[in-house]
């Protein structure tokens, strides 16, 4: 930051200086003020140039903040847009998933027994017919039970046919799922960058805030030194006034002077010259005199 003009240089000027100060002292006070005007001229010229250079760096480091807010704006957008991707797919995923779970609860397949344990026991219920002796009654309940397991395992192996429908509605599921979570990443991807941009956005309109004020610091010490040097260029055109006024004056008296010697002069030749024509005798200056005067 610049300094304050140092003011023990500064000239003044009083109207008592004006009026009562001889030329030779005005004509050093007018070279005084001269020199004292265009050092501040030149001070002046100086803190402009800095004013303006700080007024350039201002508008580049706006224009680098104005980038980051575009970059950021237009990744935002691009958030905006996988967000709304990953939000579609994730509802088509849920709905995906809910058919898979009602699938799955009407086919039943974690209900009951399985496949194996029924075939074991049909298994032991037909070696147990074939083995051991039953009443008639006995066997007839046996085989109602093989009849009853045999039916449960037709039924349990038909379920299981359909459970490729079941598998392949899973999958999609799965591959739904997995393409929101890829758009998931991308929204936390490009939101990260985003934020970058904005907060070198924030820094760069900050820097550009100190800038300024420095730039307006530097117009205040510009004025001030551009003011003091229309002060003394005032002065200085006071004192040149004065001291044309000063020139007239002499001239007037100086003038006034000649105009009466040329006066005197004139009545002396007059005198002279009456005493010429009345018979007097001259001497060489009287002669110079009429001469001057024209008489002769």
């Amino acid at each position: 930051m610049a300094d304050s003009i140092d003011e023990s240089k500064n000239v003044e000027l009083t109207e008592e200086d004006l009026e009562n100060k001889s030329k030779g002292e005005l004509i050093k006070l007018a070279g005084q003020l001269r020199d004292r005007r265009n050092e501040l001229n030149q001070l002046a010229s100086e803190r402009a140039s800095d004013r303006d250079d700080l007024n350039a760096k201002t508008r580049e480091k706006v224009d680098e903040a104005q980038e980051h807010r575009e970059q950021r704006d237009e990744l935002n957008e691009q958030v905006q847009e996988h967000k709304e991707s990953r939000n579609e797919l994730n509802a088509k995923a849920n709905e995906l998933f809910d058919k898979v779970d009602k699938l799955k609860n009407d086919l039943e397949l974690d209900e009951g027994k399985s496949i194996e344990e029924l075939e074991d026991e049909i298994e032991d219920l037909e070696f147990k017919q074939q083995t051991e002796v039953l009443s008639s009654e006995d066997e007839r309940e046996l085989i109602e039970k093989i009849e009853t397991k045999r039916e449960k395992l037709a039924e349990k192996k038909e379920k299981l046919d359909q459970t490729d429908d079941l598998e392949d509605l899973k999958e999609e599921a799965e591959e739904v799922r997995s393409e929101a979570s890829q758009h998931h990443q991308k929204v936390t991807e490009l939101a990260d960058e985003a934020q970058k941009h904005h907060n070198q956005m924030i820094e760069a309109y900050r820097e550009a805030d100190e800038i300024r004020d420095e730039a307006d610091e530097m117009h205040e010490k510009f004025v001030e030194a551009q003011e003091a040097a229309d002060r003394h260029h005032e002065d200085f055109v006071r004192v040149q006034k004065r001291l044309r006024e000063l020139d007239k004056k002499e001239e007037a008296e100086e003038r006034s002077q000649r105009e009466e010697e040329q006066e005197a002069a004139r009545e002396e030749a007059e005198e002279i010259y009456q005493k010429f024509k009345e018979g007097e005798t001259l001497d060489t200056e009287d002669l110079m005199k009429l001469q001057k005067a024209g008489k002769l």
